[in-house]
């Protein structure tokens, strides 16, 4: 038995950094497609309407995400058996060598069909490195925090994650500032693209210089079980309870931040630059709010968190996408957004630290990741491709309610659910792992 070291909360700060910007950069590349397919859907998908066009590229985004449950299969087994620290290292890797291809790659005017094609081949290599991400690194901030404040630092999962989506935005704006639209559609596109490829060599870098955690290092790493679906089959409960936890939440943060973006636009009327500054300022209020929600956890529990989401997002989201619907306001659209991504922000904060505390170290970034994965691909990746559709159809407005029911379904989960803070299979593993030290004249620390 490998004995455990004792962290100061400044070493376990630094690990959570060096984890969390990694989870950072992926996102950014993941988001950039959807902030900027505006831009360049007619470059791989030339249409007679801008509608369709945006179809084609929200059916690829989609397609990106079928690669989710493979990728959180693959990288779970990988992180549960070799460690959370290489799965890390891996993921960025392939995420940041899609970005750089996207980047690279010529026009449907200029190599015709193939232009799309190595879109679609490019987006499922990084679906199956973001399916990879979620679980791994939900794992690894949740065994790395200290017990007290795991919900706290947990919640970095999605500070980082939407700091991706933000500095996509912010590119976004500043690129709009800086060049015309007719250089956008023509170049610009490509810019962010190539920002993010660069980005993961510094995060290459940091994710080498991260510690494991000393779950994985007392129980993993010589177990020939972990990471297994014999092993996975054992959890069946808590398989379909996360199911049950993503299937609002996925559906409810995609329809809230990536597609709002596209509904303001196009449904709302407001200007494509006003809309970028509407999302920035929203989702940088949605990033604030994620440790402050985490601490809370801290204090009074998970559920409750949860609940704020669940009964939030099934009385308040119809009427505010059917307000968002009809204003001209951009204040007015703005406060709007802020209302959606407040009630979401119950389950953003302390998803992570949820499902980890449902599983036991040998199976816990499989057992995060693989249920996520294959919830998130049918549901999460395919909001704007749903919404757009019923838009097509003359039917917009049922999307509204698809959110709400699916708010109300997690609703119900959460509600039977136990409090997972006060039975975390963490804080097991935890006094496992220290009695078992003890017992072979180790301090279990």
């Amino acid at each position: 038995m490998a004995q455990r070291s004792a962290r100061t909360e400044k070493q376990i700060a630094a690990n959570i950094f060096k984890g969390s910007l990694g989870n950072m950069i992926e996102w950014f590349d993941w988001y950039v497609y959807a902030s900027f397919a505006i831009y360049f859907s007619a470059a791989f998908f030339p249409a007679e309407n801008k509608t369709a066009e945006l179809l084609s590229t929200a059916a690829v985004f989609a397609v990106g995400f079928l690669m989710r449950p493979l990728g959180s299969f693959i990288m779970g087994r990988f992180a549960d058996r070799k460690g959370r620290r290489a799965a890390l290292t891996l993921s960025v890797t392939i995420m940041a060598t899609g970005s750089l291809v996207i980047a690279v790659t010529p026009g449907f005017k200029v190599i015709g069909v193939w232009s799309p094609l190595i879109l679609v081949v490019t987006r499922l290599f990084q679906g199956l490195s973001l399916g990879g991400e979620y679980g791994t690194s939900a794992t690894y901030l949740s065994e790395m925090a200290s017990p007290k404040r795991r919900g706290f630092y947990s919640s970095f999962q999605y500070v980082t994650l939407i700091s991706g989506q933000l500095f996509a935005l912010l590119v976004q704006i500043v690129l709009q500032s800086l060049l015309s639209n007719a250089q956008l559609y023509a170049f610009g596109w490509r810019i962010p693209f190539v920002i993010g490829a660069l980005g993961a060599v510094a995060v290459l870098w940091l994710r080498l210089s991260m510690e494991e955690s000393d779950q994985f290092t007392a129980k993993n790493k010589h177990s020939k079980k972990a990471g297994t679906l014999t092993l996975l089959a054992k959890y069946p409960k808590q398989f379909f309870t996360v199911v049950g936890l993503t299937f609002g939440g996925t559906i409810a943060f995609y329809a809230y931040t990536t597609y709002l973006q596209k509904f303001m636009i196009n449904t709302t009327g407001l200007n494509t630059r006003v809309v970028s500054v509407i999302n920035f300022f929203a989702l940088l209020v949605m990033l604030i709010l994620q440790p402050i929600f985490g601490a809370i956890s801290d204090k009074i529990g998970r559920k409750p968190m949860l609940l704020w989401f669940g009964i939030g997002g099934t009385l308040f989201t119809v009427p505010i996408f059917s307000v968002l619907a009809h204003v001209h306001s951009p204040w007015a659209a703005f406060f709007l957004m802020l209302t959606g991504v407040v009630i979401v922000s119950g389950y953003t904060s302390i998803n992570a630290i949820v499902k980890a505390e449902l599983f036991p170290t040998e199976i816990r970034a499989l057992g995060v990741g693989f249920p996520y994965g294959l919830t998130v691909a049918i549901f999460g990746g395919t909001v704007e491709y749903v919404a757009l559709w019923l838009r097509s159809a003359n039917m917009e407005s049922l999307f509204f309610y698809y959110v709400a029911f699916a708010s109300f379904v997690s609703l119900v989960v959460y509600w039977r659910m136990l409090e997972t803070s006060s039975a975390s299979e963490i804080n097991v593993d935890s006094v496992t792992d220290a009695a078992t030290g003890i017992e072979n004249g180790q301090v279990g620390r």
